[in-house]
């Protein structure tokens, strides 16, 4: 099956990134998470759900993943201050891979300067950040443009999952 590559750091929405790593896991996919150092622990904003990063993000190679899922909450906009978490967002986007974005994950898709003439959704305070990033922003629930795979808030969590299910097995 797929390997999954979650970036990921401290303020994390915990259901952006709970029920898409359960439903990935029950489908046989295996997780890798990723973030600003290896062996640290970081927390989500809500629930507390804590997770370890496995592969600091100076180390991680796009080669060694399938995809790459970016939870929404605080993180993607903490991410995206750090030039490798960019780099590395930005070369896989690039590459072709299933990239699967929700709520505030965009954030880090704009400072990677992928978004232009591309098709999105993401939680409406940034919609002019996607848009002026040179995107087209779509209100639905689900919005599949080539490899990406977005989706607005937690609500659409289910959609956004049957689609990013979909896209692995292809």
């Amino acid at each position: 099956m797929s390997v999954v590559a979650v970036i990921i750091t401290d303020l994390f929405e915990d259901a952006e990134y709970g029920k898409p790593a359960a439903a990935f896991k029950e489908a046989g996919h295996h997780l890798v998470h990723v973030g600003l150092e290896r062996g640290e622990t970081v927390t989500g904003k809500k629930q507390e759900t804590r997770v370890t990063i496995d592969v600091a993000v100076k180390d991680a190679r796009v080669e060694d993943y399938d995809a790459l899922l970016i939870p929404g909450g605080y993180s993607p906009d903490k991410l995206r201050a750090h030039r490798e978490a960019v780099d590395f967002a930005q070369k896989f986007v690039e590459s072709g891979k299933p990239v699967f974005a929700i709520c505030h994950a965009p954030q880090l898709l704009i400072t990677a300067q992928v978004l232009e003439g591309r098709r999105i959704t993401g939680w409406t305070s940034i919609r002019q950040d996607i848009i002026n990033a040179g995107a087209e922003y779509v209100d639905e629930k689900v919005v599949i443009d080539d490899n990406i795979v977005s989706s607005r808030h937690p609500g659409d969590l289910p959609t956004f999952i049957e689609a990013a299910l979909e896209k692995l097995a292809s």
